[in-house]
Order: structure tokens, then sequence, then C-alpha cells
């Protein structure tokens, strides 16, 4: 399981989810709901290591995130 950040927002001007994985450039994904959104960037993210793999480019390690709740 990757554990990369994900972000996901809805995009009015695209009328979908629209979800990132701000620490892979270029790394997106969208759907019509967040779950398929979310289901994209995980096979987007999944696609991108791969690709970076084949061609001989790092891949960056998940640096992960601590969230602080109150």
């Amino acid at each position: 399981m990757n554990k990369y950040e994900i972000i996901i927002c809805w995009s009015e001007e695209d009328q979908v989810f629209a979800a990132e994985a701000p620490e892979l450039p270029g790394c997106i994904g969208h759907g019509a709901t967040e779950e398929s959104a979310l289901r994209n960037i995980k096979d987007a993210i999944q696609l991108w290591i791969d690709t970076a793999q084949e061609f001989g480019d790092p891949v960056p390690e998940p640096k992960g995130r601590r969230l602080m709740y109150a």
C-alpha cells in the first residue's frame, strides 16, 4: 500500500471530484464521486511509480503527514 498524501476536492469548473498526489508531480485523477476519485488516484499513483521505475527515474519516498487533533 502506497502512503502518499492524496488531496480530493470538488472542481466546479469540471463538475467532478479532482484528486492529486502532490508528492508525485503530475499525478492526478478525477471521478464523479469522492470514492471514484480516490480509486482513480490510487491507480494513477501505481502507474506513476511503475512508469518511473521503467525509465529508471527516482520514486520519492512518501513523506506522510502527522495530523493534529484538538
